[in-house]
């Protein structure tokens, strides 16, 4: 049955400033507002005010500093703020300080508004001094609009029956089409190049991601995950499912009676799965997932689309809130699992080259949920409305992934020198190689392929490829100018996943190694294994 509601609207007096304003002036912050704000939540903050409102709130703290980390298709400068006892937004200067970086970044989807609004008010809370208290451990670094072209293209339609803002939102994608949480492994985007030199040159100890999900009528009004990658370290799911996350929903639910869980959906229409709780991909296309193979601990958030905007943007403050507050009281420990993480060494172990989904051991209470239809106030289509309903549901939960494909970890891969391009992709990511300085004939692997096929389906512009086929043992000279990666180092779990070519996220997937494997035999780079490969020669 259709529920019709009257809906008022009053759109107030404009009370931001507006982008032609003089930047960088001091102002009296109680005046300073976001659009949604100064429109009752009707409307959302377009670049340029959110510009000039991170400017404002700058110039009135001498804890806040303003730099830039990219730019879009469109030419438009991606802000990144710096909260901390810090000389300057430099990440020399950010890192020099032995204390705790959390990594706030919002809006990768342009019409998933919501992380972007809180990131705003919550800059504007540490200009006035309420986060002072954290600065004792943390150095807090805030990307409030990261797919800022697709933020730009407002629609009124463009998220369906999301409830709100009523004013119209951007859309998923970036200018080119790209949808940047989809991108982390094959960089397409100029902005994914910009997110991943920031990931690797300040190298926050905790990623923050803030998003919106419209899928299942659940009862919760925000769901969260960790990284999802089966070769992520345990100590970061330790941290993260065994303390981090569970201690947040029970302090939500304590405080304010509202409860979060773990990301999930039931099985949409046609998906052969039976009834149950599912999670989403485990691939490290997606932030959190790219994130943990580097290391680092990952919460990604998904404020329920159905509750009303200024809802989602509470219930996003109050997430983000407690996780800056664990990670003030844990801040030591958080730091201790991102080093032990880095130092694992994972060398001769077998790890994912492809999962599925791990059913629970027993059945889970989910909270299911009932949304309302209202009429659009502007549009006469129809939206959701999230109802107070918390409707207890025993089901089986697949929010884990467990390998269906895994190889073991060699001790190196060698890269013949004239592909420049994957030497550039390991630069671009942060994973160190070296150059063979003179011929040397070693015993290694080299990858036989059988059969080679592309989806005939385009993905993100792509016809995704993937090889069959098995490692062959040889003896060959491997000449000067070849170049070694040494899976000795922080960020082999990333090179592992990069460099393989049964890898169903690597760059031989995404077709970056099409030219080379075209009408050949063999995948052109190389494995010293871990029994023969070890100390031989640079």
């Amino acid at each position: 049955m259709r529920h019709f509601w009257t809906i008022t609207i009053l759109l107030p007096v404009m009370l931001i400033l507006p982008a032609t304003s003089v930047r960088a002036q001091l102002a009296d912050l109680a005046f300073v507002e976001t659009r949604a704000e100064a429109t009752d939540f009707i409307e959302t903050t377009r670049y340029d005010e959110l510009m000039n409102f991170v400017d404002v709130v700058v110039a009135n703290s001498d804890r806040l500093f303003r730099t830039t980390f990219g730019y879009t298709t469109e030419g438009r400068a991606l802000p990144l703020v710096v909260f901390g006892d810090v000389r300057s937004a430099a990440p020399a200067d950010v890192r020099r300080v032995e204390k705790t970086r959390v990594f706030i970044m919002a809006n990768i989807h342009g019409g998933e508004v919501e992380g972007k609004e809180a990131s705003l008010m919550m800059l504007r809370a540490m200009a006035e001094g309420r986060y002072d208290r954290m600065l004792d451990s943390l150095v807090i670094l805030v990307a409030p609009i990261y797919n800022a072209d697709g933020n730009e293209a407002i629609a009124l339609d463009n998220r369906g029956p999301q409830h709100g803002p009523l004013g119209g939102m951007g859309t998923r994608a970036n200018a080119r089409g790209y949808n940047l949480n989809r991108d982390h492994t094959k960089v397409d985007a100029p902005e994914t190049r910009g997110l991943i030199a920031l990931l690797r040159d300040y190298d926050p100890h905790v990623v923050v991601d803030l998003h919106a999900t419209n899928g299942t009528h659940h009862g919760y009004h925000l769901t969260y995950a960790p990284p999802l990658n089966p070769n992520t370290s345990a100590g970061i799911i330790d941290l993260l499912r065994g303390d981090w996350l569970p201690t947040m929903t029970e302090r939500i639910k304590g405080q304010y009676d509202i409860d979060t869980y773990y990301y999930g959906n039931l099985p949409w229409p046609g998906q052969d799965l039976p009834r149950g709780w599912y999670t989403f991909d485990y691939r490290p296309r997606f932030n959190n997932n790219y994130v943990g193979l580097r290391n680092r601990p990952a919460i990604l958030s998904e404020a329920y689309a159905y509750l009303p905007f200024r809802e989602r943007v509470d219930i996003t403050r109050i997430f983000v809130d407690e996780i800056l507050q664990y990670a003030q009281e844990n801040a030591e420990a958080i730091r201790v699992v991102a080093a032990e993480s880095d130092a694992e060494e994972i060398v001769g172990t077998e790890m994912a080259l492809r999962a599925t989904y791990e059913q629970s051991p027993e059945p889970v209470e989910i909270l299911m949920g009932d949304v309302a239809e209202e009429i659009h106030p502007f549009t006469g289509d129809i939206i959701y409305r999230r109802l107070d309903v918390r409707r207890p549901e025993e089901m089986f939960e697949h929010g884990a992934f467990t390998p269906t494909e895994t190889e073991r970890v060699p001790e190196a891969y060698l890269i013949p020198g004239h592909l420049v391009h994957v030497l550039e992709a390991l630069s671009l990511h942060g994973i160190g190689y070296e150059q063979i300085g003179r011929e040397d004939t070693l015993e290694v692997e080299r990858f036989r392929i059988d059969e080679s096929r592309t989806a005939e389906r385009e993905f993100e512009r792509h016809h995704m490829r993937e090889v069959e086929g098995d490692y062959e043992r040889l003896r060959m000279a491997i000449p000067a100018g070849w170049y070694r990666v040494d899976m000795h180092q922080p960020l082999a779990r990333l090179a592992f996943v990069l460099l393989e070519p049964r890898s169903d996220d690597g760059l031989l997937a995404w077709n970056k190694l099409d030219d080379e494997i075209e009408g050949q035999a063999y995948y052109p780079l190389l494995r010293v294994t871990a029994e023969v490969g070890h100390g031989t020669s640079p």
